[in-house]
């Protein structure tokens, strides 16, 4: 038994956040945002929207595509480091919203990579017998978690959501592998350092910036670009397949650079990997599979071809999925 991808589904803020808009908030300009990153713009939630406002809708529209009631849904996993709540978990809003009564639902933290740790754990699901649909999101709201007078970090993120049905098949579409990776000794490149229990919610804490996201931007490049490269030959091995084999490759969204420099490493075929960066920035957890969901929509992705996925995050974790559509 394999795990198809049924559907997928989106949803983004209607508010866009131009580089223009950008200049008038910190000391930056467009032209030294694209030269670094290829990001022009990014949307960004109003202060009333949560996580949730954006999850619902990418599921709701997932579960269409795939052309089922959300009744039917076995497992719900949201992938997300900007929940609604610390608690309950956003998976378990979305199982009320679509009325997957008692299916069990729950949040998983893997910053960028969350998604795909998040369709790795539905496909085995899946590979067990244990469901037979499962619904799978990843999104973000990171600009409530931003710092606004970093240049180096506040013109990256954006917000959104995106959806996957994962349903048991058992012909030869479907989840053909996957990786996945982590290094917790390098978690304090990408970090939201306060907060949580080792440096709880106080006047001190919030006085001392630690709320908002830290990076340390050259370190990261250099590991994201080697790591992505190594899990995507890594999946797609496993399956025997080589990077020439790839039809569509949609990679993390987080900078035009690490993106370029990871297809020049994979050699995988000229015109098939997707970019919307210049379009969301990066919009972690939520990135792939609303970069997927706009491929899909377009009707670019013809049954049958290979679909490599890959994404790098804090943690630091990895992971790569080769499916099959």
């Amino acid at each position: 038994m394999r795990a198809r991808i049924a559907g997928t589904g989106m949803a983004v803020p209607d508010k866009v956040l131009s580089n223009a808009d950008l200049e008038r908030i910190v000391d930056t300009s467009d032209e030294w945002i694209v030269t670094r990153t290829g990001i022009r713009e990014r949307r960004m939630a109003e202060p009333h929207e949560a996580l949730s406002d954006f999850a619902k809708p990418a599921a709701d529209r997932a579960l269409e595509m795939a052309g089922i009631d959300g009744s039917e849904i076995d497992l719900v996993i949201c992938a997300t480091v900007s929940a609604d709540r610390i608690f309950p978990a956003t998976a378990c809003a979305v199982q009320d919203h679509i009325g997957a009564k008692d299916a069990p639902a729950f949040d998983i933290s893997a910053a960028c990579t969350g998604f795909l740790y998040g369709l790795c754990m539905g496909t085995q699901f899946i590979e067990a017998g244990r469901a037979r649909n499962v619904l799978v999101i990843g999104g973000e709201i990171l600009t409530r978690i931003v710092d606004w007078t970093d240049r180096a970090t506040c013109v990256l993120f954006g917000d959104g959501a995106g959806a996957v049905v994962l349903q048991a098949t058992d012909d030869e579409r479907g989840v053909l592998s996957y990786s996945m990776h982590a290094d917790g000794s390098l978690g304090d490149l990408i970090e939201r350092p306060g907060g949580g229990s080792r440096d709880p919610m106080t006047h001190e804490m919030i006085d001392a910036g630690l709320q908002h996201i830290r990076m340390k931007g050259n370190e990261t490049f250099k590991k994201a670009v080697r790591r992505l490269a190594g899990v995507s030959i890594e999946a797609l091995a496993e399956c025997g397949m080589e990077p020439g084999d790839v039809d569509w490759f949609i990679p993390h969204q987080a900078n035009k650079r690490i993106i370029d420099a990871v297809g020049q490493r994979l050699a995988v075929p000229e015109g098939s990997t997707y970019v919307n960066v210049e379009r969301f920035g990066n919009t972690s957890a939520a990135s792939v599979p609303i970069a997927l969901d706009e491929l899909n929509r377009a009707g670019k992705i013809e049954a049958g071809q290979t679909v490599l996925m890959t994404a790098f995050g804090s943690g630091l974790t990895w992971a790569s999925a080769v499916v099959r559509w």
